[in-house]
């Protein structure tokens, strides 16, 4: 894809405020179904609380500092997706961290169907889905939907054969990412 072609963009702090206006007026990106608008509601929790809690390790803050290459990061994503409000907070901050050398860009899924086609999971559109440029808009590195270990616990959702509910699935995931602290979100290129 052709960085040229997304025709609107978010950096994190618009796109946190869209979404707790989104909040406001009881709606969601994308279709804004009941469920969609409950878990926008729910993901501008998550995200509030990983603004004021999340630290990057001062290792990893320094490997950013030292990046030698400028690039601009993609992501594609919706207010209402749960592993987003989990990960995104912690894309931006790695981003912020990186004193200039990465551009955070965040776009609607539902509002760039190209990318989302361009950039499936198997088959689906999952999201969040982080793609790197470099600064002429070579493509480096793809990411997401989710880290490897929330990858896990959603193989084992699916393998449980319908044993485990989505509600258990969400518990499940959601408790691992709170465990977990914004590790497994780092994003390392490969």
């Amino acid at each position: 894809m052709k960085l040229e072609s997304i025709n609107k963009y978010y950096h994190y702090e618009e796109f946190f405020q869209h979404t707790a206006s989104l909040v406001a007026n009881n709606s969601s990106s994308g279709e804004a179904t009941e469920e969609q608008i409950h878990f926008t509601a729910l993901n501008q929790k998550r995200m509030e609380r990983w603004n004021k809690t999340l630290q990057i390790s001062e290792e990893f803050s320094t490997i950013l500092h030292n990046l030698k290459q400028e690039q601009i990061w993609v992501v594609i994503t919706e207010s209402w997706c749960g592993d987003s409000s989990q990960v995104l907070p912690v894309i931006a901050k790695v981003a912020a961290e990186s004193n200039g050398k990465i551009e955070l860009r965040i776009i609607f899924r539902d509002e760039h169907p190209a990318w989302i086609e361009e950039y499936h999971t198997n088959g689906s559109k999952s999201i969040p889905k982080l793609i790197s440029f470099d600064k002429e808009g070579n493509q480096l590195f793809v990411w997401g939907p989710r880290p490897a270990e929330a990858v896990e616990l959603f193989k084992e959702y699916k393998a449980s054969n319908g044993e485990m509910t989505k509600e258990q699935f969400h518990i499940n995931l959601h408790g691992w990412y709170a465990k977990d602290k914004g590790r497994g979100c780092i994003v390392t290129g490969k």
